[in-house]
């Protein structure tokens, strides 16, 4: 799961999907289809307009496949979100198996996990 906490003294709009990439071990983007929605983990609410006030979070639901079909399973090492347009990449450590599928699922920003 990806959490956003607004740590600043005035409410901002976070709004749709985080744009998020996965990082190999030397820091370089990977191949990675991205898709917006449902996963196993969690439905998707869709795009939405939110105000996170100062102190609030949202959160949005990372999944990835380690199905391995043909071919050499390939691994991540980091990943990199922008929480909105114009705001700086955050990048933290995160192991992906991602089999030979190269493609993670996120669903958008909201302030609470679709069951």
């Amino acid at each position: 799961m990806l959490t956003l906490t607004n740590r600043d003294t005035a409410p901002r709009k976070v709004t749709g999907y985080p744009d998020l990439k996965i990082l190999a071990g030397d820091g370089s983007p990977l191949e990675v289809k991205v898709e917006h929605g449902t996963s196993y983990f969690a439905r998707d609410l869709g795009p939405q307009d939110l105000t996170v006030q100062p102190g609030e979070k949202v959160v949005a639901v990372l999944a990835w496949s380690a199905t391995v079909t043909s071919g050499d399973p390939r691994t991540g090492a980091a990943i990199a979100v922008v929480p909105g347009p114009g705001e700086p990449a955050q990048k933290q450590p995160l192991d992906t198996d991602l089999g030979t599928t190269d493609t993670v699922t996120v669903s958008s920003w909201a302030t609470e996990v679709g069951a």
